[in-house]
């Protein structure tokens, strides 16, 4: 049984989750990469933190599928005795080809099923850390952009359940923040956007600063290792938005 507190990020392969996973391992913590497809980014990264004195995992998990997400849940267990953090990280809605009801099914209904699967075995002391955008978190005060709005509708709808299980994380020990950021250069939803609506990443741009893939990602990393159980909502860039809005 490892002794070391055991962190699982979801789509945690590249990005903000696979930078998220490297700035835990590098304070000590086991960090479980999940990732859906990409078996060979999510072990390459497992190389990388080891090769670096860290401890990670990868684990496969379609977290839209309860059957994957039991059998994920089921194997941190048994290695590791429980969770001591949970960074819900993984989202998507702009890959070409899905039905129309998958954002709400992986931005929503999949976000909630791995909270409830998880929560049995999230130790006290823990986090859970939602991870959203600005154009998500004040959809309904600000215009988003056209090819976005799915997404950002169903990322507030599972911001929302995620803070319906704040009375029971908090009798069970366990805090939870939820850390928005404004578009995030180098993103594979930034990419995914510009190639659909490029004007719509220059008008970002030109407004504001963007934050940064590390600058977000250290926020994340700073929030799941929290052991006080107050709820946070913290902002990351996207000052545009929060002027008046909190």
């Amino acid at each position: 049984m490892d002794s070391r507190r055991t962190i699982l990020v979801t789509g945690a392969s590249r990005g903000i989750g696979a930078e998220t996973a490297r700035l835990l391992a590098e304070r000590g913590n086991h960090v479980v990469i999940n990732y859906r497809e990409k078996r060979k980014r999510a072990e390459d990264l497992v190389s990388e933190i080891a090769a670096a004195g860290g401890l990670a995992t990868a684990i496969q998990a379609d977290l839209s599928k309860p059957a994957d997400v039991s059998e994920m849940l089921c194997t941190i267990t048994k290695a590791h005795g429980g969770i001591d953090g949970l960074v819900l990280n993984a989202s998507g809605g702009l890959e070409r080809g899905t039905p129309d009801d998958y954002p709400m099914a992986i931005n929503r209904d999949a976000q909630a099923h791995l909270l409830d699967a998880a929560l049995p075995h999230l130790r006290a002391t823990g986090r859970v850390v939602f991870v959203t955008s600005h154009q998500a978190h004040f959809v309904d005060r600000h215009e988003v952009p056209k090819d976005y709005e799915p997404v950002a509708v169903s990322k507030r709808a599972g911001e929302d359940v995620i803070r319906e299980r704040l009375p029971v994380l908090l009798g069970a020990d366990v805090g939870l923040s939820i850390v928005s950021g404004d578009m995030i250069e180098g993103t594979i939803i930034v990419r995914l956007l510009e190639r659909r609506d490029p004007n719509a990443v220059d008008a970002r741009r030109s407004r504001v600063p963007l934050p940064t893939v590390e600058q977000f990602a250290r926020a994340v990393a700073d929030e799941a290792v929290r052991r006080d159980l107050v709820p946070r909502t913290l902002f990351i860039g996207g000052s545009d938005y929060l002027a008046g809005s909190l």
